[in-house]
């Protein structure tokens, strides 16, 4: 099992909007003795992810992840911060995790897995595959980064009911909020699990 400092140095890696990272900040706030967010990495310049980050004073870095070469400069930077947890939230490529990183590398994916994943589904693609498949339930897995796409030991879920009348933006909206609920609380889980 993973050891943690305390607070643990998060490092979060995003491919968009950030809002993931948004949820996390403002949950964070009330307990600086859990984690505080030291670093955020953009496999693209632009991402609204970064700017949220840079708002509050949250070192930024721009690193293409393309290759298992680019992985591994991604990790070097997060060790060279101090980083001890990683945090996925919308991104979207694949990264591929040295071994003495695996079980330190969390995602989140909207929709239960095994149920929707894999490359090519991500965002509305996922809420758009589920109400084509006609399921009576959907949701958010929290699961341990390996290196497939939405592979990893699944560590939490949420259950999201499909209500008839749902189109893939009132879905995403309630999948999104379970997200905010399950996320926190499963890194908050691993962390204390980390600590003597």
């Amino acid at each position: 099992m993973a050891r943690f400092s305390s607070p643990t140095p998060i490092g979060f890696l995003l491919s968009g909007g950030g809002r993931t990272l948004e949820n996390l900040l403002r949950w964070l706030e009330p307990r600086p003795d859990l984690a505080v967010v030291r670093m955020v990495v953009s496999d693209r310049a632009g991402a609204g992810g970064l700017a949220r980050a840079e708002r509050r004073g949250v070192p930024t870095r721009v690193l293409p992840c393309r290759s298992r070469e680019d992985g591994e400069r991604i990790f070097a930077a997060l060790e060279e911060a101090g980083i001890e947890l990683v945090l996925l939230g919308g991104f979207l490529r694949l990264l591929h995790v040295p071994d003495h990183w695996l079980g330190r590398v969390l995602n989140i994916h909207p929709s239960l897995i095994p149920r929707h994943c894999g490359q090519g589904y991500y965002g509305d693609r996922v809420h758009a595959a589920v109400l084509e498949a006609g399921d009576a339930e959907t949701g958010c897995t929290v699961h341990q980064v390996d290196n497939i796409y939405d592979h990893g030991e699944v560590v939490a879920q949420g259950r999201v009911p499909v209500r008839p009348g749902d189109d893939v933006a009132t879905l995403a909206a309630r999948v999104f909020e379970e997200e905010c609920r399950v996320y926190p609380a499963a890194v908050e889980r691993l962390i204390r699990g980390g600590r003597d």
